[in-house]
C-alpha cells in the first residue's frame, strides 16, 4: 500500500475544485446602474397610473350601469302602474265601456 495520505489528499483537491466550478456557476449580483434603476422605477409609476386611471374608469362605468339599471326599473314600474291604472279604469263600467277606454287612452 502505498501512502494514504496521498489518497486523502487528492479527494480534498477533488473537493476544492469541485466547489470552485459550483462557486462559477452560482448567480452572482449584478452591479445595478442608477440611471437602468430610475427608468424601471418610471416604468413601474407609470404602470400602477395606468392601472390606477383603468380601475377609475371601471368603477365609474359600474356605477353609470347601476344608475341605468335603477332608472330603468323605475320607469318599469311607472309604465305597469300607469297600465294597470289603464286597465282598472276599463273594466267595472258594462255598457259604458267603449268610453271608458277613451278616457283610459287619454290618460
Amino acid at each position: 500500500m502505498q501512502n494514504p495520505n496521498n489518497f486523502n489528499e487528492r479527494k480534498e483537491a477533488a473537493d476544492k475544485a469541485r466547489q470552485a466550478m459550483l462557486q462559477r456557476f452560482k448567480t452572482k449580483a449584478a452591479a445595478v446602474d442608477p440611471a437602468i434603476e430610475a427608468q424601471r422605477i418610471e416604468e413601474a409609476k407609470a404602470r400602477d397610473a395606468k392601472r390606477a386611471a383603468a380601475e377609475e374608469r371601471r368603477r365609474a362605468r359600474v356605477a353609470a350601469e347601476k344608475e341605468e339599471r335603477i332608472l330603468q326599473a323605475q320607469l318599469k314600474a311607472e309604465a305597469e302602474a300607469a297600465e294597470a291604472k289603464r286597465l282598472a279604469l276599463c273594466t267595472g263600467y258594462g255598457r259604458f265601456r267603449r268610453h271608458s277606454v277613451r278616457r283610459a287612452a287619454a290618460l
